[in-house]
């Protein structure tokens, strides 16, 4: 049994609690019971142990214009921070640390990433630095980011925090059906924007990761005011509905329509288009009911429209559509968009249209640039080019394809 014996030989392993699992940890054992309004001294006097100071954090407006400070006790407040012209949006655009010296200090601008969606900055001053304090200030920004999204369902301290100007019921309606607006993967990326930010109502988008198919829509419900946010609420309700049923795209499709078509009438109606990708292959699938085409963006410009087969808008009582099918390839970039983004036009002028769109995307999609920079960039220009008139709900939603693998993310290293 010698050999036995040495096959189930303990191996000695350091389990004592060092600095930093300490530091950490008084914060993960607390975060269970704390009350939101708390988060903010806490992580001021947990980062004062490492020699921090002056501590803010910063959340992105709904606008995605400027990262506005959380006030609280110990917290460090002030004027939002403009994110294309500020360090703090330096590190909140590249999702990367960026140290800032200053005299004889430095200061240092950490993403708060919860998963891949941004949630805000966490600022912080500190006399010196070393590798060991970089790494403790990156996981605890992470730790940050979680409390802060576990916590924002328990309170309206955050929501409000974010608003830089009042917010319409319909807005609050559509917000509050939103996944993460970016999702960031080794296989696949996600990133979509809404305009204008606090007054929307009848656009919305969804997407879902279920192993490896990632499926998105993105809907554009008739009309204005509470009548367009109460169709889209329940077209984005019947399509998580029959995609959690795990049903093909024409059968989504038919289970929406019947669910507008019972609930409003034959005068109601949702433009919609539905999608499927597997992130292993690259293979896409869509459902187009009387929505834009799609773009397929490829080494940074629109190669194609993404034309298709069409049915009715959901609600009408379409045929079963058919199922459109495109190969992707590795980089290639998806950009959907609703047609506000499009017939946007001042009194007596023509509509922006496609065609300005199109070299609006092609100038946009710089090399390195990530899905929600690219997104963000293109809407506020779009936006501008506009003259700032927004009438109609403006949507744009991008999905880039990566292929590969993420098995490495699974596996624990030694």
């Amino acid at each position: 049994m010698a050999g036995g014996d040495e096959s189930f030989r303990k191996v000695a392993v350091d389990r004592s609690e060092g600095f930093g699992e300490r530091l950490l940890g008084f914060l993960l054992d607390r975060a269970h019971e704390m009350p939101p309004q708390l988060i903010a001294p806490l992580v001021a006097e947990e980062v004062e142990r490492i020699g921090g100071r002056d501590v803010s954090i910063l959340l992105q407006d709904y606008d995605q214009l400027t990262l506005a400070p959380l006030p609280g006790r110990g917290l460090m407040t002030g004027e939002p921070e403009r994110i294309d012209e500020s360090q703090a949006g330096r590190a909140f655009l590249s999702a990367t640390t960026v140290e800032h010296p200053q005299a004889d200090e430095i200061r240092m601008f950490l993403p708060l990433l919860d998963g891949s969606d941004e949630v805000g900055v966490l600022a912080v001053t500190l006399s010196s630095i070393d590798d060991d304090d970089r790494r403790l200030l990156r996981r605890l920004a992470g730790l940050v980011a979680d409390m802060l999204v576990t916590k924002n369902s328990y309170t309206d301290q955050f929501f409000q925090a974010r608003r830089r100007e009042p917010m319409s019921l319909t807005a609050e309606i559509q917000w509050s059906l939103l996944p993460p607006l970016t999702m960031v993967t080794p296989q696949v990326a996600v990133a979509g924007i809404l305009e204008p930010a606090y007054d929307v109502a009848g656009d919305s988008f969804d997407y879902a990761l279920n192993d490896n198919i990632l499926h998105t829509a993105v809907i554009d419900a008739m009309g204005h005011g509470l009548d367009a946010a109460v169709l889209a609420t329940v077209a984005v309700g019947a399509y998580r509905h029959a995609r959690r049923a795990d049903v093909g795209l024409d059968e989504l499709y038919m289970f929406m329509d019947r669910a507008i078509d019972q609930q409003f009438g034959p005068d109601h109606f949702v433009t919609a288009q539905m999608m499927r990708l597997d992130i292993g292959t690259g293979h896409l699938q869509w459902v187009n009911a009387g929505h834009p085409a799609p773009l397929l963006v490829r080494e940074h410009r629109v190669i194609q429209t993404l034309e298709g087969p069409s049915t009715l808008p959901v609600g009408f009582g379409g045929a079963i559509p058919q199922i459109n099918e495109q190969a992707l390839s590795r980089g290639d970039r998806i950009l959907s968009f609703t047609d506000g983004l499009v017939e946007e036009h001042r009194t007596g002028e023509e509509q922006f249209g496609e065609e300005r769109l199109l070299g609006f995307v092609d100038r946009a999609g710089c090399a390195g640039e990530g899905v929600q920079e690219m997104v963000r960039g293109l809407s506020h220009t779009l936006m501008r080019e506009r003259g700032g008139v927004t009438t109609d709900d403006a949507t744009l939603f991008l999905v880039e394809w990566c292929g590969g693998t993420a098995d490495h993310l699974g596996t624990a290293e030694a």
